[in-house]
């Protein structure tokens, strides 16, 4: 399997490709590499996954398509390398437990329309081989359920968080998978009123 369609390369598709990148010079590997980096953190972040190609993140980045490959292999593994939950954890984590539940609903759906796509749920629905989907879970445990354990109060605050980061989960994929739907049309303030509370009875531990 190549992936030709979108880089009018033939190198394989999955798989670290070794060797030495195309039209760089050693001084330039690394503002190369950073650059791939920054433009793929961008699109994945701005767009679906299946929206993304690796001709779009090397036009963004000035580069060649055939670098990218050569660098990191295929459009997976770039992936996996620059996914990172930090900074959505940063936002949806930004309130006190007594107003966590509607915050962490009205975050989840501001980032999903400023964004065109979940922060989260890249997690469920990655592609790649078992150890690319073990590395992303293992990061999304640690950044988010972990996190998000350590700051709550009361008992079970391990299970709590885990129902939680699933409460999320599930809040994302329903509103995609009735794109266009009922929740499209729904304020953001409607939507926490009707999903926030059994969020907040997690937080609370009652």
């Amino acid at each position: 399997m190549t992936i030709a369609d979108e880089t009018g390369a033939t190198e394989p598709a999955t798989g670290p490709v070794t060797g030495r990148p195309e039209q760089l010079g050693e001084a330039e590997q690394g503002t190369g590499r950073d650059a791939i980096l920054r433009a793929a953190r961008r699109a994945f972040a701005l767009r679906p996954y299946a929206d993304v190609t690796m001709r779009g993140i090397a036009a963004d980045a000035g580069v060649s398509p055939s670098l990218i490959v050569k660098r990191f292999g295929s459009k997976e593994h770039l992936f996996n390398t620059v996914a990172d939950f930090g900074p959505a954890a940063d936002e949806l984590f930004a309130a006190e437990p007594g107003a966590l539940g509607r915050h962490l609903v009205l975050t989840v759906v501001r980032m999903r329309r400023e964004q065109r796509g979940d922060p989260l749920l890249r997690v469920v629905f990655s592609l790649g081989n078992d150890d690319e989907r073990t590395l992303l879970r293992e990061r999304f445990r640690r950044q988010v359920t972990d996190r998000l354990a350590a700051s709550l109060p009361g008992p079970d605050a391990e299970l709590r968080a885990e129902l939680i980061a699933g409460q999320l989960l599930g809040l994302g994929a329903t509103l995609s998978l009735h794109r266009p739907g009922a929740g499209d049309r729904a304020t953001p303030e409607r939507l926490a009123e009707l999903y926030a509370p059994a969020l907040q009875r997690l937080v609370d531990g009652a």
